[in-house]
């Protein structure tokens, strides 16, 4: 990949990264999605999206396999 189009995409990616966390607590339905992990006790608590997780994963690889077409 040249230099060009690398740069391009680190900066796509930190401005996404920004976005998400300015506004991530936002939007209402992210982390809050069916199949995420949440356990709270009365010592602890403790909280896994996985859901969510995997639903970031397949939008930022569907936006990497549209940047390199």
């Amino acid at each position: 990949m040249p230099p060009g189009k690398l740069l391009i995409l680190l900066g796509l990616v930190l401005v996404a990264a920004g976005l998400f966390f300015t506004g991530g607590g936002k939007v209402p339905f992210l982390g809050k999605l069916p199949g995420d992990i949440r356990i709270e006790r009365e010592n602890f608590s403790v909280y896994f999206p996985v859901t969510t997780c995997i639903l970031i994963s397949l939008l930022v690889s569907f936006l990497l396999w549209l940047f390199r077409r």
